[in-house]
């Protein structure tokens, strides 16, 4: 059986049942969004966002990730306040609406490949995960499918609205992320590898496919040039500087409209290509052994999906002939991203994984169906061997996701967890919040000391616009907490220091070594240690009472 050539907008059985999985996926993504502290990536995007809220300025930098999240989460502070459940709802509604996006593949996938493409979108654990994690990897995965879903609906549907749809999806996925560079050229090495084997198998004629993209190309210049133009928009609109002041350079200062546009695209270029590629040359690292950890980390996180995944595509090429290019453009796109994205990693994180999972979604949400299948065919025909492997297998794949789910996203970090990484805090953050706040109120000196030279400033006015020194990144998330509560934050380079400092601080703040020299200058003050990584950052906040 082949699926269906029509794409279905009905309410039916399936359509209800994605959107029941939607459900699903919004509940699991919002409950306890904002009880996990804050991993440092997540408090530097959040600090640098409080501080464009506040003085509206702005500009793209490739260190610290894509610009979506700052932009939109700038509003999203303004309506609703700054949290760690506000700085993060964004991508969590992005993940948990993402099993929506099945419904675009409806032309390709049987209804119930449709419904378990969903399921896979709803509970795959790295996607779990990272939807409850302010980072752009989740919005570059929503992005990437709904755009693929989009082009399909327009080559399928013949549809200008989802041609422009699906363009303004990859305008918004460049937006979210550097790694949306290896996205594209993920897509590029899959079609041209899903071609190819549609040649081998003589499904395709280079000479007379070339022929037909060309017509194509010409009968559609008109919406093609319009695709162009949104494109262009979305990324102007992303990556254009914002003013902190009337006369800046900024998005909507028009008499600085050559600049601004000169800043979003070409600045915006050379800016990523000094970061992601030149330092790469001069600072980059071995490729095997980040691929094998990479590998270990898909088998050990998501072994389920990859396990189903590599089924499916085995299978439909080698048993079957090979029918679904749409399959094997998924699979080949998994398959590069083995290698492009541990080689353009800057570091090893557990959030890489969500590149290939992403791609990896489509293929085992086959592998499920079919799995389905056999079980439902077995009960019909009472083979109870057929049933028995079927019921086996899945309770190991459920038990695998149950167990990831539940250790690493609803689990408390530690050391030993597959998708926390060092950065992330061992422990709640918001008791010391709530007691700094109410201190704060008590005292009329500084709000925040930081003593030692690990925590040390020359300029504290350095600390409130990048870049920032390495001792501001030191004292990470607590910017981002502190911060929140509008708080005026200092440094000393040592315990004495404390002496110069005007008026009793409400906190105080150091690292192991120096809490007895600072607790014996300090009266009246409650210390609490807190662990700011997984291991071995530890640091004492002192707050007055």
């Amino acid at each position: 059986m082949t699926p269906r050539g029509d794409a279905r907008s009905r309410f039916d059985r399936a359509t209800l049942a994605v959107a029941a999985l939607a459900v699903v996926g919004l509940v699991a993504r919002l409950a306890g969004l904002g009880a996990r502290a804050f991993h440092w990536d997540e408090a530097r995007v959040g600090y640098w966002t409080l501080r464009y809220l506040d003085t509206g300025a702005f500009e793209y930098r490739p260190v610290a990730g894509g610009t979506f999240l700052p932009l939109v989460n700038r509003h999203v502070f303004a309506l609703f306040g700054a949290n760690d459940f506000t700085a993060r709802l964004v991508v969590a509604l992005a993940g948990g609406l993402l099993p929506l996006v099945a419904l675009l593949y409806r032309s390709r996938l049987r209804d119930d490949e449709t419904v378990a493409f969903a399921l896979v979108l709803a509970v795959e654990p790295v996607l779990l995960y990272y939807s409850r994690f302010a980072r752009g990897e989740l919005l570059l995965t929503a992005f990437s499918l709904l755009a693929v879903g989009c082009f399909l609906r327009a080559v399928d549907a013949d549809s200008r609205g989802s041609l422009y749809a699906g363009v303004a999806a990859v305008g918004l996925l460049l937006s979210t992320s550097g790694f949306a560079v290896v996205t594209l050229l993920c897509w590029a090495l899959a079609a041209v590898l899903t071609f190819d084997h549609l040649r081998v198998r003589g499904d395709s004629n280079p000479v007379a496919a070339a022929g037909r993209i060309r017509r194509g190309l010409v009968s559609r210049a008109t919406p093609l040039a319009r695709s162009t133009f949104l494109l262009l928009g979305v990324v102007f609109v992303f990556y254009a500087p914002r003013a902190g002041d009337a006369d800046g350079v900024g998005l909507w200062n028009l008499t600085t409209l050559p600049a601004t546009v000169e800043s979003a695209f070409l600045g915006s270029f050379r800016k990523f290509w000094a970061v992601r590629v030149d330092y790469r040359r001069t600072d980059g690292h071995e490729l095997l052994p980040y691929v094998l950890d990479y590998a270990e980390l898909l088998v050990t996180a998501s072994l389920p999906v990859l396990g189903l995944a590599v089924g499916a595509f085995f299978y439909d090429r080698y048993l079957t002939g090979g029918r679904r290019p749409l399959l094997h453009f998924f699979g080949f796109w998994a398959g590069v991203s083995l290698l492009l994205v541990p080689m353009l990693a800057e570091q090893f994180a557990p959030w890489l994984a969500v590149h290939t999972v992403t791609a990896l979604t489509l293929p085992a949400a086959l592998g499920v169906a079919a799995l389905a299948r056999m079980g439902r065919i077995g009960l019909e025909r009472d083979r109870a061997a057929r049933v028995g492997v079927v019921a086996l297998v899945s309770l190991v794949l459920l038990a695998h996701v149950g167990g990831v789910v539940a250790a690493n996203v609803y689990g408390q970090p530690g050391p030993d967890d597959d998708l926390a990484q060092y950065a992330q805090p061992s422990q709640p953050l918001e008791p010391m919040l709530e007691n700094a706040s109410a201190a704060m109120e008590r005292t009329d000196g500084p709000d925040v000391v930081y003593v030692g030279e690990a925590f040390y400033t020359l300029n504290a006015d350095s600390d409130r616009r990048p870049p920032v020194s390495d001792a501001w990144g030191n004292r990470l998330p607590l910017p981002w907490y502190f911060e929140r509560l509008d708080a005026r934050q200092t440094s000393v380079a040592d315990p004495n220091g404390l002496t110069m400092v005007a008026g009793e601080p409400a906190v105080v703040v150091a690292d192991g070594e120096r809490r007895s020299q600072v607790a014996r200058r300090l009266e009246g003050y409650e210390s609490t240690r807190y662990e700011l990584g997984l291991w071995n950052r530890e640091v004492f906040v002192f707050v007055k009472q």
